[in-house]
């Protein structure tokens, strides 16, 4: 490269040119990376020259959907058609100024446009845009839940310019889906899901919508990430991307080279409102289950075992006995719920259900949500320092779950008890504490009364009013049945006690570490 950044093209001298080819094969041989196990890196494939072909084909595909509602409409100054700026703000002389050229004849100094300054203006329209895809040639279009929710009138716009009238057919809060029906005088183009399980992190893809009501809009990019949790709901496992996605977007379809559908673009990450390369989708293996039972029922059915579960941690898994901190563990079972009638109990960490190998908390939901209901499916369970495999019939997931109650019990009258090891001071439920710590009246267990600080009990949260429940998920009753456990574990040389524990944030499984120590909580 010369010293103005432009390669210079090379050719052999005349009469040397196989010696410099073959010096150029060995340079080239002896540069390409070699890693130990591996061999040579591979290499990355060829950019498609164009996407023109592939857009032209899926564009008329992809609808743009506006909607309308009614709102209800304010006369006073604090109206939403007025914004609001810190006092003496240019912005707020400069939308001051441009209200009072728009104002209705006859409406008062600072009435907004549209208002006609009485006391009970009239409700206005509000209208939002979005994104959608054709998946049937007779008119059912796939979109986000949050473009159409609360909407009066639904409207796509195909990319030919026509418009048709949409009706909501079923929608799933959970997952944001929904599907829409529209009816025209000739069969619509329509776009097939993909398997979104064989997309690979590099992958290139097309997002096609409608950013900021621009109309058809075509962004390439490749798959970023894959299984994503953004915190939106109990089934997040989102495909990240950094083909650009905007307002709009959402509900338009991200597309495989192959033309199918592998997600649904959802939401993005920007501390600006635009675009910075990262965007989220759902993908289609998650959509394609719950447009077809939205299809069908109108509303979506997801299998059901009736349990709670929390993360198993390193401290967990060692006071199990499991060698790596996998699957998901049981915090609660349903009274009279699958999971109660299969026998599955608290402290059971599931490894593998139907088949699907549990690699975490979050991948249990995801798996039996959508696994058959009524289907009479296998359970890999971790318990008592061992594989055992129940049969649990999945149920269907009900709107409203409610947790039955166990009949109280009346404490045994015993001394309360300190754990120094653990910094923990224990006593039983008394009438007196229920109604100190405002506890239940069926609540069982243990209460915890005094917590040392910069003890294990202390550096895992727990507090004066917490109950333990179990103790290496047994059922303790009394201080001295957690004394006792306690002990087992240690002449075990187990480094962490595993507990139960009925917090105000409701059931945790807690390790706490088996450090030497005679300190007595305060």
């Amino acid at each position: 490269m010369n010293d103005t950044g432009v390669f210079k093209s090379w050719r052999p001298r005349r009469g040397t040119g196989v010696v410099r080819g073959a010096m150029l094969a060995l340079a080239l041989t002896l540069a390409a990376p070699i890693v130990p196990g591996i061999g040579n890196v591979a290499q990355a494939r060829s950019a498609p020259e164009s996407f023109a072909d592939l857009a032209a084909k899926l564009l008329p595909a992809v609808v743009n959907i506006s909607t309308s509602q009614t709102v209800a409409a304010r006369g006073d100054r604090g109206s939403p058609d007025m914004p609001q700026f810190p006092p003496g703000s240019p912005f707020e002389r400069f939308f001051r100024d441009f209200m009072e050229r728009n104002r209705p004849p006859g409406a008062p100094p600072g009435a907004a446009p549209g208002q006609r300054g009485d006391r009970n203006p009239p409700a206005r329209r509000s209208q939002s845009l979005g994104s959608g895809f054709i998946i049937d040639p007779s008119g059912i279009v796939v979109t986000n839940n949050h473009v159409i929710d609360g909407a009066d009138e639904i409207t796509i716009t195909m990319h030919d310019g026509m418009m048709l009238k949409a009706t909501l057919i079923g929608k799933d809060e959970r997952t944001d889906l929904a599907v829409l029906k529209v009816i025209a005088d000739r069969p619509l183009p329509a776009v097939p899901f993909g398997d979104s399980d064989a997309a690979r992190v590099g992958d290139w893809v097309l997002a096609i919508g409608n950013p900021f009501g621009l109309g058809g809009t075509v962004t390439a990019g490749i798959v970023s990430a894959r299984g994503r949790d953004i915190q939106q709901g109990p089934y997040d496992n989102f495909i990240q991307t950094d083909a650009a996605i905007n307002k709009g977007n959402s509900g338009g379809p991200l597309f495989n080279m192959n033309g199918e559908v592998v997600g649904i673009n959802t939401a993005i990450y920007s501390p600006t409102g635009g675009s910075v390369g990262v965007g989220f989708a759902i993908p289609a293996s998650l959509a394609k289950n719950v447009v077809a039972q939205l299809r069908d029922f109108g509303r979506a059915r997801r299998g059901w075992l009736g349990v709670r579960i929390q993360q198993v941690t390193p401290d967990i898994a060692e006071s199990i006995g499991l060698k790596e901190p996998l699957g998901a563990m049981i915090a609660g079972v349903t009274d009279g719920g699958p999971a109660d009638s299969a026998k599955i109990r608290n402290g059971d960490v599931v490894l593998r259900f139907n088949g699907q190998d549990v690699k975490d908390m979050r991948s249990l939901p995801r798996i039996v949500a959508d696994t058959e209901i009524g289907k009479q499916v296998p359970v890999v369970l971790w318990r008592d320092g061992k594989e055992v495999t129940l049969e649990a019939k999945v149920g269907e997931l009900p709107d409203d779950q409610r947790m039955a109650s166990a009949a109280p019990d009346k404490p045994a009258p015993t001394q309360p008890v300190e754990l120094s090891g653990l910094g923990l001071r224990l006593s039983p439920i008394t009438p007196e504490a229920r109604e100190r710590f405002q506890i239940s009246g069926d609540q069982k267990g243990v209460l915890i009364t005094g917590v040392l600080q910069g003890t294990p009990a202390a550096d895992k949260g727990l507090k004066p009013g917490d109950v333990i429940v179990e103790v290496q998920q047994e059922e303790v009753t009394t201080p001295n049945d957690v004394q006792e456990r306690v002990e087992k574990v240690r002449k075990a040389n187990r480094r962490s006690v595993l507990m139960l524990v009925q917090t105000s944030d409701g059931l945790q499984w807690v390790p706490l570490s088996l450090s030497p120590g005679d300190r007595a909580p305060g």
